[in-house]
């Protein structure tokens, strides 16, 4: 199966047009017209308007994989746009030097561990 195949499929099923497709990833209807007919794939540019929009990974779109069954359980890494609060944390992470990201982490362990242990406290009453 293609991707392209993968893209079609997962729009009959969704009962999604491939007018309101196009419309809402802002891809030209002629190109979406051009991998139905023509069995040809989408650019790489456009794969993650794609993903978001058919709410699937990259990885299934390209390779028909799908690890969990869900856009994030089950895999070895993330996609994340750098524009968000996590691709910035991500940015922020990156520069740091390897002792400062070492520190940072074991402080977010803590922190997600202190968190944990305030919501499994038994309510006083």
């Amino acid at each position: 199966m293609t991707i392209s195949d993968r893209i079609f499929e997962t729009l009959a099923l969704k009962n999604i047009t491939q007018k309101e497709f196009s419309d809402r990833t802002g891809i030209k209807p002629s190109a979406i017209s051009e991998w139905k007919k023509r069995k040809t794939n989408p650019s790489s540019e456009k794969i993650m308007s794609i993903c978001d929009f058919l709410n699937v990974t990259p990885e299934w779109l390209l390779s028909g994989i799908d690890g969990a069954g869900s856009r994030s359980e089950g895999r070895d890494f993330y996609t994340v746009e750098k524009h968000t609060e996590m691709g910035e944390l991500i940015t922020c992470f990156n520069a740091l030097d390897p002792a400062q990201r070492k520190h940072l982490l074991k402080y977010a362990e803590f922190i997600a561990g202190a968190e944990k242990e305030e919501n499994t406290k038994p309510k006083e009453k």
